[in-house]
């Protein structure tokens, strides 16, 4: 990846990005809706502009698909081999219910893998940085980097993160078949993350995601060693089909429990 954008680089494009989401989050913003019925405002769509225009500043002619892109046909798509994918700021609801839970999300993808992901916490300064092979780190408020690794063996009782706005039955069952545990609610990609620094034991979505939702936090979750899968454990692919959509999915960091088999 020499010839592409230092995870540094990346850190600096999602803070400007940050910087403009905070702009409108500390005034008095309008909540529109999209044709799915999610909520957009002014804050996704210049975060949205800044990436954009910063990526194709450091990374002329790689491809960028974001949340907030036009549609890009399959047809088109099937031939990039490497890519950016984007959410300029994954956890509308958080936002507009301002409990800081939101994030701003950056992520390389090259054969259908995440490779290097940047996630941004703009309201609590905290950013998360990896990838596979590369190792991942928490960088603080401060600027201070520390390294992170995903909890193995898990905690007993199993500290199970979950959606604050997302929850529904299929949760509910597994955590039934799961038996005793500690449930932590949180917005947007911050939940891949805390089960990459080791701050919960596995994350089960069983609703609807898109593919930006996930990939830079899978990239951070990889490089803390733990692992994103489908609900028969094999990793979560992506720009393989003509929707954007995940499948169901499982975020855990140790790999010896068969986590499907509380699904």
């Amino acid at each position: 990846m020499t010839d592409l954008p230092s995870a540094d680089a990346l850190l600096d494009l999602a803070r400007e990005a940050g910087d403009a989401i905070l702009a409108v989050y500390r005034s008095s913003f309008e909540v529109m809706e999209k044709g799915d019925k999610s909520p957009l405002t002014a804050a996704d769509l210049a975060s949205h502009r800044v990436i954009c225009a910063g990526l194709e500043r450091l990374a002329p002619g790689v491809p960028v698909l974001s949340e907030e892109s036009a549609a890009e046909p399959f047809e088109t798509r099937a031939g990039w081999h490497r890519y950016w994918l984007v959410d300029p700021l994954d956890g509308t609801r958080e936002f507009v219910g301002r409990n800081g839970e939101f994030t701003v999300n950056i992520a390389l993808i090259e054969e259908h893998r995440p490779r290097l992901g940047v996630v941004l916490a703009p309201d609590k300064g905290v950013a998360y940085v990896g990838g596979e092979g590369l190792g991942a780190m928490r960088i603080g408020p401060s600027g201070e980097r520390r390294p992170i690794r995903v909890e193995r063996p898990h905690r007993v009782p199993v500290r199970v993160v979950g959606s604050r706005s997302h929850a529904g039955d299929s949760l509910a069952r597994f955590l039934s078949n799961l038996g005793g545990h500690a449930l932590v609610s949180m917005g947007s990609s911050l939940k891949l993350c805390l089960v990459a620094e080791g701050a919960a034991d596995v994350y089960p979505r069983l609703g609807p995601t898109s593919e930006w939702d996930t990939a830079a936090a899978q990239a951070v979750v990889e490089g803390a060693g733990g692992r994103v899968t489908d609900t028969t454990l094999q990793p979560l692919l992506y720009n393989t089909k003509a929707s954007l959509l995940n499948p169901h999915f499982l975020v855990f960091g140790d790999g010896d429990v068969n986590w499907a088999g509380y699904l």
